[in-house]
């Protein structure tokens, strides 16, 4: 990756809450188009760190730089400007109103007089869908009617459409079945294509070996590791997690 600019970087980041050190000096590089798998138990600081990035939290200590340029977050909404969103399980979507408006959901489209344009609104996401390898037939359904994967699908679809940068996706093929964890799995790589880079926070190493491109192990706070994914096995990972435990 040396000879790649980053588009984001996070350098010697800390985190405190009262007495608890919840991230320990973090670097991280992030660069176009890759898939970071980001891995480690419960309250090893993943999600912490995550939420640094993503604008929920300010770092104690520590710089974060986008295209190199030094960045301040003091909101979700400033680390959005800048193409950096991160995903949670509940995927922001709002389960009684259709597809299109979901995906639209806050910036929809309108015509003159303020009216909604739900044809044009339901062309632009079968597109963007499409773009990334996911069909659904029916964009009128709601969304407490299609399966978990197609849910993912849709968030992922929305931020391609809306030219994120970096995704962060929170444990997307959690309680989803083989079939729908693998269409997650297929739409990662299919944003990567576009230019998109996601880091996938998971417990599941095999899930995280098969879609990242790199993996950054953590425990306490701390990275424990950084590793290509040609340089480590699952079993691997599993013994180093289990070991700084």
């Amino acid at each position: 990756m040396s000879n790649k600019i980053p588009i984001v970087r996070m350098v010697n980041i800390h985190k405190w809450f009262g007495s608890l050190y919840a991230v320990r000096g973090i670097d991280l590089e992030i660069y176009p188009a890759e898939v970071i798998g980001l891995i480690g138990d419960n309250g090893t600081g993943k999600s912490t760190l995550m939420r640094i990035l993503a604008g929920y939290y300010k770092p104690d200590i520590g710089e974060i730089y986008v295209d190199e340029q030094k960045v301040e977050f003091n909101s979700p909404h400033d680390a959005k400007k800048l193409g950096i969103e991160m995903m949670y399980q509940d995927l922001s979507l709002v389960n009684t109103i259709d597809i299109r408006r979901n995906f639209f959901l806050g910036r929809e489209i309108t015509g003159r007089f303020g009216f909604l344009k739900m044809n044009k609104m339901k062309e632009e996401a079968k597109k963007a869908l499409e773009e990334i390898g996911l069909r659904i037939p029916n964009l009128n359904l709601r969304v407490d009617e299609i399966s978990g994967g197609q849910r993912q699908g849709l968030a992922f679809a929305r931020a391609y459409y809306f030219k994120k940068r970096l995704l962060i996706t929170d444990e997307p093929t959690n309680n989803l079945s083989v079939k729908e964890t693998q269409r997650v799995m297929d739409t990662i790589s299919a944003l990567k294509k576009t230019g998109i880079s996601v880091i996938f926070v998971s417990h599941n190493l095999f899930h995280v070996h098969e879609v990242s491109d790199r993996i950054v192990a953590m425990a306490s706070g701390k990275k424990i590791g950084e590793f290509l994914k040609s340089e480590i096995s699952v079993n691997e990972l599993a013994t180093l997690i289990t070991q700084k435990s």
